[in-house]
């Protein structure tokens, strides 16, 4: 840690004043017991199909791909050489210049997302009720592209010209830590990482937070920032990731028969997730409730899915949310584009929608804005309230081969209008981490 002349000599504070006998510390002890329903009251978006929630959203309704050349660095010897990139990204219209120094390029997605989000739900964060709001980032792999750098200074250059920031700047708990230091959140704080289910944790967490009485509102999502040498590589070497280098817009193809591998991501997407209570007394527009969360493991292999770990993360999802797998509208599923991930949940909806299977409109938005990892899940909490919101399914593009493995109504390559009052979400992640989110319209 820091010195406390070094940390005047940075100008900041050596020690933060205590919020005591402030308003805060009155309201908290005046507080309505809270409502135990948690709602969702801001959005906010960096992704491959926008700079925003609205861009984002016309482009999955619409049908268009984010994927294209890799361009964050040269791919040329690499087998894939295509992903979904945030395009025309400006981490200035959040952060000034030092700052952006000093941030990985997944930190600058998470604030961009969260700053947004807090617009949106029109709620300023003051020494008043700073301490009843939190923030919980996911992240899979955090800032990668700081370390990988980092790696390269310390082979070429020396152990003495590795950068003062590297730690700071990679850790992952720096997704929610620089998070709160923008927005002045001091509420609970941390990170959830569980690969590719990380941020519907995040989010399901951030809930039972808030419903527990421990804030009264969260910033919740998940961002990731990997598409760099040594994870593209990494991937790569899985045989995990599409090789359809000469037709990018075409490579992610959930549940088709010709799929052969997920497009990589990257971007962030934050929730403001508020007790219901406290929406209400000031008068906040609710997008969405979150109804049910569930999480389950397969205690199986560390990347094959087992088919039963999603079956219990369904069920006790819906349980926990008082609902039946008929009340289920649209299930946007994890659907990564992999032969035996998408084959694995077909046979889990399967076994959880049992007869009605076929009739529920199930698609894979990662065939649009790939698979951003650790922030899979929250794009796709995102692309769940929208569809409420709007009574719009987006599509999963690509579909043209049936798998006859996969034989469920995936809402082949055009957004459908349809009723949606209830949205199943699923995250599942290498080590057989499973998330389930049930999100329903606000009633």
């Amino acid at each position: 840690m820091s010195s406390p002349q070094a940390a005047q000599a940075e100008g900041i504070p050596v020690e933060i004043q205590p919020i005591a006998e402030t308003r805060a510390q009155l309201l908290r002890e005046e507080m309505s017991v809270p409502s135990g329903r948690v709602v969702v009251t801001g959005l906010g978006a960096v992704t491959p199909l926008g700079l925003d929630v609205a861009s984002t959203w016309a482009a999955a309704v619409a049908g268009r791909s984010g994927a294209g050349p890799i361009t964050l660095f040269d791919a040329s010897d690499f087998d894939t050489r295509i992903a979904c990139e945030v395009k025309d990204w400006d981490a200035g219209e959040y952060l000034d210049r030092k700052e952006i120094r000093h941030t990985d390029r997944v930190v600058q997605f998470a604030i961009g997302a969260s700053i947004q989000a807090l617009k949106d739900a029109r709620l300023d964060i003051t020494p008043d009720n700073c301490l009843d709001v939190g923030v919980l980032v996911g992240t899979g792999v955090g800032g990668i592209g700081t370390l990988s750098e980092q790696f390269k200074v310390l082979a070429e250059r020396g152990p003495s010209r590795v950068s003062p920031f590297l730690i700071p700047m990679f850790i992952s708990n720096m997704t929610s830590g620089q998070v709160s230091m923008v927005t002045g959140a001091r509420g609970p704080n941390f990170t959830v990482t569980s690969a590719c289910a990380t941020s519907g944790h995040a989010i399901g967490e951030a809930a039972a937070i808030i419903r527990r009485g421990d804030a009264l509102a969260m910033l919740a999502g998940g961002a990731e920032a990997a598409i760099v040498p040594i994870g593209v590589a990494g991937f790569t070497a899985e045989k995990a990731m599409s090789t359809r280098n000469d037709d990018p817009c075409h490579a992610s193809r959930p549940f088709d028969a010709k799929r052969d591998g997920f497009v990589m991501g990257e971007g962030g997407t934050m929730l403001l997730l508020e007790d219901l209570n406290h929406a209400l007394e000031r008068g906040a527009r609710i997008y969405a409730e979150i109804a049910g969360y569930s999480a389950s493991a397969d205690a199986y292999h560390f990347t094959a899915p087992l088919t039963e770990g999603a079956v219990e993360s369904m069920r006790r999802a819906l349980h926990r949310a008082h609902l039946r797998p008929e009340d289920v509208d649209y299930v946007n599923a994890h659907g990564t584009s992999t032969d035996i991930g998408d084959k694995s949940e077909t046979a889990a909806l399967h076994k959880v929608f049992g007869g009605r299977a076929a009739s529920v409109p199930v698609s894979s938005t990662k065939s649009m804005h790939g698979h951003l990892l650790g922030g899979a899940g929250a794009i796709e909490s995102l692309m769940c309230i929208m569809a409420i919101q709007d009574q719009v399914i987006p599509p999963t593009i690509n579909y043209e081969q049936p798998d006859p493995e996969c034989d469920l109504d995936y809402v082949p390559n055009v957004a459908r209008s349809a009723r949606v009052n209830v949205a199943l979400n699923n995250t599942f992640g290498f080590g057989g981490h499973n998330a389930t989110l049930i999100l329903k319209r606000y009633e």
